[in-house]
């Protein structure tokens, strides 16, 4: 079983000085940093940005006494490295238990009924959003996301990760859902 590594006082103190020797600017750069790495993950796609920029944080400074003494070159892009392992894991399938046997009927009719509770806990902003988005069809569907993106003052690419980001937490609250009903 792997073994939980917790980013304490002095590995981050050891973070920032091996950013600069000035504690005021290794903590500029810090921030710059973590700033950079959530806008690389939000422009990737990724659902939960913060979350993977705190973990690239956190490996690197667990491999910071490995790699301090022969590291040369900028520090941040070693920490752009550990970024994109980061979301490639982040990527891969998460393992799902397999569902019961179930009658179709009452699968359909239990998913829909998750999707209705799944559906009242998201805003209503998100919930709007998600309806307009599924709204017409071929060329119409077209029409209304140009429009929608128009209102919104976003292009349609960004609509379009803004609703995938959306429909990803609806799926795994449907599943989650659908699983503990099984259960």
């Amino acid at each position: 079983m792997k073994k939980e590594w917790v980013l304490t006082k002095e590995s981050f103190d050891a973070l920032l000085a091996w950013l600069d020797t000035n504690p005021d600017s290794a903590a500029v750069k810090y921030e710059k940093i973590r700033t950079r790495l959530i806008k690389m993950f939000v422009c990737r796609g990724c659902l939960e940005p913060e979350d993977l920029a705190d973990e690239t944080i956190d490996r690197v400074a667990r491999r910071l006494t490995d790699i301090e003494s022969t590291y040369v070159g900028e520090p941040v892009r070693y920490f752009y490295g550990v970024a994109h392992k980061v979301q490639l894991e982040s990527l891969r399938p998460k393992p799902v238990l397999p569902p019961p046997e179930v009658d179709d009927d009452d699968k359909d009719e239990r998913e829909y009924e998750c999707l209705q509770q799944c559906m009242g806990k998201l805003s209503v902003e998100h919930r709007e959003l998600v309806l307009q988005y599924y709204q017409e069809e071929r060329g119409a569907k077209i029409d209304n996301r140009k429009h929608l993106a128009d209102q919104l003052g976003i292009a349609v690419n960004a609509l379009r990760i803004r609703v995938c980001r959306i429909r990803a937490s609806l799926l795994e609250c449907v599943q989650n859902c659908t699983h503990t009903a099984a259960a």
